[in-house]
């Protein structure tokens, strides 16, 4: 596993990234990807973080809308999120 998914500065714009605990932040970082991700982002957190962690945040998050939620749910195992 690398040590950082590559996820766009601009989600985490208030945080400082060359200290960020991206093991410990995994829902902070999940949560800002489902809102304002792109399909690179959504593949990242896939492979960093895992389906499991995935769906545990949007099952947590209060942050998330139902949309936002319902979407994930479907798409964690869509063919678009796990083609090359």
């Amino acid at each position: 596993m690398n040590d950082k998914p590559d996820i766009g500065t601009h989600l985490l714009w208030e945080y400082d990234l060359d200290t960020f605990h991206w093991d410990q932040s995994w829902k902070i970082v999940i949560e800002r990807v489902i809102q304002l991700g792109d399909l690179h982002e959504w593949r990242e957190i896939y492979r960093f973080y895992g389906p499991e962690k995935i769906l545990a945040t949007v099952d947590w998050s209060k942050q998330l809308d139902k949309r936002d939620k319902d979407f994930t749910r479907l798409f964690i195992n869509s063919d678009l999120l796990h083609a090359a």
